[in-house]
């Protein structure tokens, strides 16, 4: 159980931060390593199914383009290139650091879970029985964009990088720790993206940003969506296109949301 926040130092706080830490770290690490321990199959049948061409998505855009009357493509996906491993340790240390990521990407709801009980004795009764939702949505919308990420932008960017090419005189040869970098990469960076709404109800119960705080900026946000989707998606037009359209309908649910707070604090003050 956590102290009572008015009977707590500035040293046992951080004390008590520790705790919740090294807990988080540990379910992650319990996770990380039964990942470890199953990693031949989380690597092909997860982490390089985008390499096959009977992963669904290539198949719904096969399906779509028929429906609409088009040829595409992605009805003949194919990836003549094997993927390489250039260090002797290259494929430890990207075992090593794919379970982590992996483990904290399935734990977070946990380690949510580990943030709220840190912060909620500080929160009135009232408050902590209303911010008990925040782990649901926050990890709703988290898991939403892994699946967003898995089945849209990370086989998007596996076909184009793949057949891309400048000229027939250049082979690709891609080192095997690149392609798992995209893919876990791509899964966290839009995952966290997509925990828009939480963060900005939080900011908005702070009192940093207002309704009309995000309506006036909404073409900055817009900008610094595209750079933060061109930093965690790759290089290319389509794939940062992808990204920055469910971003910026949260962004426009976050100012709903921020409304809202507005509102009930507006009430709550009469």
């Amino acid at each position: 159980m956590a102290k009572d926040t008015n009977d707590m130092s500035f040293l046992n706080h951080l004390e008590e931060l520790r705790w919740h830490l090294v807990r988080s770290f540990a379910v992650i690490s319990i996770i990380a390593i039964a990942i470890f321990t199953f990693a031949e199959t989380i690597y092909e049948d997860f982490l390089l199914a985008h390499l096959s061409e009977n992963f669904p998505t290539y198949q719904w855009l096969c399906n779509g383009a028929h429906f609409f009357g088009f040829e595409s493509n992605f009805c003949t996906v194919t990836f003549t290139t094997s993927l390489q491993s250039l260090a002797p340790t290259g494929q430890l240390m990207n075992l090593i650091w794919t379970s982590l990521i992996l483990g904290l990407i399935v734990s977070f709801p946990y380690v949510l879970w580990e943030i709220w009980r840190f912060i909620s004795p500080g929160l009135h009764k009232k408050e902590r029985r209303k911010s008990r939702a925040f782990i649901f949505y926050a990890s709703f919308l988290f898991f939403i964009g892994v699946l967003f990420s898995y089945y849209v932008i990370a086989p998007l960017s596996v076909y184009f990088f793949y057949n891309f090419k400048i000229t027939d005189l250049i082979e690709n040869k891609f080192d095997f720790t690149t392609h798992i970098n995209l893919i876990t990469n791509t899964l966290l960076g839009v995952s966290l993206m997509f925990e828009l709404p939480v963060i900005i109800y939080f900011l908005t119960k702070m009192g940093l940003v207002t309704p009309p705080f995000l309506k006036k900026y909404r073409k900055m946000a817009l900008v610094l969506v595209l750079i933060l989707s061109a930093i965690i998606t790759p290089p290319d037009i389509a794939s940062q296109v992808v990204v920055t359209i469910p971003i910026m309908i949260l962004y426009e649910i976050s100012i709903f949301i921020s409304k809202r707070v507005i509102k009930q604090q507006q009430k709550k003050n009469k």
